[in-house]
């Protein structure tokens, strides 16, 4: 436990989630509804990465500044695992802005998670905040590469006037499966995984309960499409969600076992049809016919080393499901 002029710093506890969710209505928009109680739950105490450590300041019995850093795992190109956090879920009380608790509490975890034996920590910032993790030591790797699939002439021209964010619940979706029910035949899931090829970069650490927890949930309503033959010869992911005029397919993972281009072509085909959506869009991947690159749209991947260098920029083999909601 340590003073900050005033305040207090200290890492937080179960107690301290009611005021930490009041914290982030005050500070970030967040609703005071079981929906964003639910999620924050589920990205910071159901991760099974482990749970977030979180670090507050408070001013008396108040607490007025918050940082929590979500435990990751990736493997490298060996099969190495490496320990991450992703920095998330920031928030200052109004009237105790500018007074540096944003550093503070950031570094405070740096410290105390090197200690602990993570390798690096990541993020992805808004233009905001960026600025201040540069002055901690965070580098810039460089935007992630988007790629998108317009349902028509119509589609792509309002996905050209689309540039604001996508908005942060789902939509319905009209087709595919609940990715729920596919998620849960673990022995099929378990094969597909095992016949994937190895990602030439640092990739997230899969198995069936990792997929389970990120895509599983009912909160977010993801819906699967699935080859034929079963979840064991190819899937993909996805949820629908509304970015301005556009309803897009935000395609999450596809994975289809080694070099099988002709499945993996299929159900990505298959993705503006279940969805209904007038776009698709995913990080990474191949091209393909009608998939466009969409230049400057991605988010700008940040990274600091804590015990471990991070990757150049084409050493991260990331995929949309690793980076949207977090």
């Amino acid at each position: 436990m340590s003073g900050v002029d005033d305040l207090v710093v200290r890492r937080t506890s179960d107690a301290d989630l009611p005021a930490i969710l009041a914290l982030l209505a005050d500070s970030l928009g967040w609703h005071r509804d079981d929906r964003h109680e639910r999620l924050f739950r589920w990205k910071h105490h159901d991760n099974p990465f482990g749970p977030s450590p979180t670090w507050a300041a408070f001013a008396g019995e108040r607490l007025v500044a918050l940082r929590v850093l979500m435990r990751w795992e990736f493997t490298d190109p060996h099969g190495r695992v490496v320990r991450a956090v992703r920095a998330v879920d920031t928030a200052t009380a109004a009237d105790f802005r500018g007074r540096g608790l944003f550093r503070t509490l950031t570094l405070a975890a740096v410290e105390e998670l090197t200690r602990e034996g993570v390798d690096l920590v990541f993020n992805t910032p808004n233009d905001q905040s960026r600025p201040g993790y540069l002055k901690m030591g965070w580098r810039e790797v460089g935007r992630l590469p988007v790629r998108a699939r317009p349902a028509g002439p119509v589609a792509a021209a309002r996905l050209v006037r689309a540039r604001v964010p996508a908005e942060l619940w789902s939509q319905p979706a009209p087709g595919g499966e609940e990715a729920a029910e596919v998620l849960a035949e673990d022995r099929a899931i378990e094969e597909l995984l095992a016949a994937r090829p190895r990602p030439s970069g640092l990739a997230t650490r899969l198995d069936a309960e990792v997929l389970r927890w990120r895509y599983g949930t009912p909160l977010l309503g993801y819906r699967a499409v699935v080859a034929p033959g079963g979840p064991a010869r190819g899937l993909a992911i996805f949820r629908c969600r509304r970015r301005g005029p556009v309803t897009e397919a935000a395609v999450g993972l596809l994975v289809v076992p080694g070099d099988d281009r002709r499945t993996h072509r299929r159900l990505r085909r298959q993705i503006l049809t279940a969805s209904g959506a007038q776009v698709a869009v995913t990080i990474g991947g191949p091209g393909g016919r009608g998939w466009w690159p969409l230049p400057g749209a991605g988010p700008l991947l940040v990274a600091r080393r804590l015990r471990t260098d991070p990757p150049s920029p084409g050493g991260w083999s990331l995929t949309l499901g690793d980076i949207e909601l977090f």
